[in-house]
């Protein structure tokens, strides 16, 4: 199955968790903080605006992206965990990435 979203939404893949700390203490899956970064695979086709023409969303499918803890809805498609999300809940674009 594939996701396609609509308008202004994005599907994210969350990037891995560090599985250690700087000081080196291995954390447990329960103690981990869920990653506020991830993958962009998909974007819609833009915000509506009022006289009907569409915005074009700034980012872009592969973009690697910054996002609240708690953004977007969490949607599991094929085994994968997946978020979709607006493009006003990101917060940045991750350059070199």
């Amino acid at each position: 199955m594939k996701l396609v979203p609509l308008g202004d939404k994005v599907v994210v893949r969350r990037l891995q968790s560090e599985e250690t700390t700087a000081g080196g203490i291995v954390l447990p899956e329960q103690a981990r903080e869920k990653p506020k970064q991830g993958r962009i695979l998909s974007v819609g086709d833009g915000r509506r605006l009022p006289d009907g023409n569409r915005v074009a969303l700034s980012v872009h499918d592969g973009d690697r992206v910054l996002f609240q803890s708690y953004a977007g809805a969490e949607v599991n498609v094929n085994g994968e965990d997946l978020l979709i999300m607006s493009e006003d809940e990101i917060l940045a674009v991750v350059d070199g990435a």
